[in-house]
């Protein structure tokens, strides 16, 4: 969770930066675009929707190369959907930001009969760190990138992060530095170059921990509701297979449909029900 913050913080902070890097562009017009699009059921590691004068740039990071559903798909789905609203040029970028021998971070489209989409991806670890170094804004990424000595790189991105002059966005960046470089370096390692302190002191770092913990309880307030509301239909099933025998399949979907609120009502006004009759004139009610 912190990573996907820390990479949306990133994007938002410094869009200028990675316009630049991803589509060799100097625009400055740059909005970030907050649609619809970023409620989908399925939750993505970190994607972001850029909007320059006549191109969308949809970022997507992505941790491990797992996903559900398969993210080819995920993309195909955003391209439509971003197209039909917005009718532009649309580039997608995949970010693949820790090493792995997965195939799955090699595959670059979604095909299927008549159709085939194309995206691109970028393995991180196997980018040159140069181009990386030159923005504030992908200096923490320039740490996953490719290296023959890890250790130098480490470095050599701290010095880069010393350089920036602005004393708030130097921890900023220092900050986002020491977590992305968590996912390749220990963090003793990380410490010989980089100053704790910047943790305990950021800002950003208590923005980027406080949201992280704010989808925790969402997600996790989510997840109660659902497992309240199969426990409530647990109850009323059986009450109604005492009350009026086995339930058919049909009517078992229909119940399974019913928010918690329904099923709070029907547990109360199944004791006069008679028949299985009874049973359908009230759904037949509460789904009109």
């Amino acid at each position: 969770m912190t990573y996907d913050n820390t990479l949306k913080y990133l994007v938002e902070q410094y869009p200028e930066d990675f316009i630049r890097y991803l589509l060799a562009s100097e625009a400055t017009d740059i909005q970030i675009l907050k649609t619809e699009l970023n409620q989908e059921p399925i939750r993505a590691d970190s994607v972001t929707f850029l909007q320059t004068a006549n191109k969308i740039l949809h970022l997507e990071f992505q941790t491990l190369p797992a996903s559900t559903p398969p993210l080819p798909l995920r993309m195909l789905d955003y391209w439509v959907r971003l197209y039909r609203q917005y009718n532009c040029d649309i580039e997608q970028v995949v970010i693949f930001l820790k090493p792995t021998t997965s195939q799955a971070v090699f595959i670059d489209q979604f095909t299927a009969r008549n159709t085939t989409h194309r995206y691109r991806v970028i393995r991180i670890w196997e980018q040159d760190p140069e181009p990386l170094l030159l923005s504030p804004g992908l200096l923490p990424l320039a740490t996953l990138a490719r290296t023959d000595s890890p250790q130098s790189l480490l470095r050599q991105v701290a010095d880069q992060v010393s350089k920036i002059e602005e004393a708030a966005t130097k921890q900023s960046i220092s900050v986002c530095t020491q977590l992305l470089a968590g996912l390749v370096f220990e963090p003793e390692l990380i410490r010989q170059f980089l100053r704790r302190e910047d943790m305990k002191e950021s800002a950003i770092y208590q923005e980027i921990l406080q949201e992280g913990l704010q989808e925790g309880r969402e997600q996790g307030i989510e997840q109660g509701i659902e497992q309240g509301r199969q426990s409530e239909l647990r109850l009323v099933m059986r009450l109604l297979t005492r009350r009026l025998g086995s339930i058919n399949s049909q009517l078992q979907s229909r119940l399974q449909n019913l928010p918690i609120a329904e099923l709070e009502n029907l547990g109360e006004v199944l004791l006069d029900f008679a028949t299985e009759a009874d049973l359908i004139n009230w759904l037949n009610t509460v789904e009109t």
